[in-house]
């Protein structure tokens, strides 16, 4: 009974799938629509520092301050405060 379900499943996504991609038309995207005014397109290395740097950056900086200002590190284990008799 678990295999007709998982076949029933797989069959209805790749069919889904594929009627997605049929019906999609990428030609579409290279006509131009009235009144479309595109700037000048950007390099690789404008994209990479664009989507890769400046996140990357303010991860280091938001963790940075976060180590830097984190106030925990100076408590004391409980263990220095226990007395044991023996």
């Amino acid at each position: 009974m678990d295999k007709k379900n998982a076949l029933r499943a797989g069959s209805l996504a790749a069919g889904t799938t594929l009627m997605m991609l049929l019906m999609s038309s990428p030609a579409l995207a290279v006509t131009r629509d009235d009144g479309d005014d595109p700037g000048k397109g950007i390099g690789v290395a404008e994209t990479l520092g664009l989507f890769v740097g400046i996140p990357l950056a303010l991860f280091v900086i938001i963790a940075g301050l976060v180590m830097v200002l984190d106030k925990s590190h100076k408590q004391q284990s409980t263990s220095r405060n226990v007395d044991v008799k023996a």
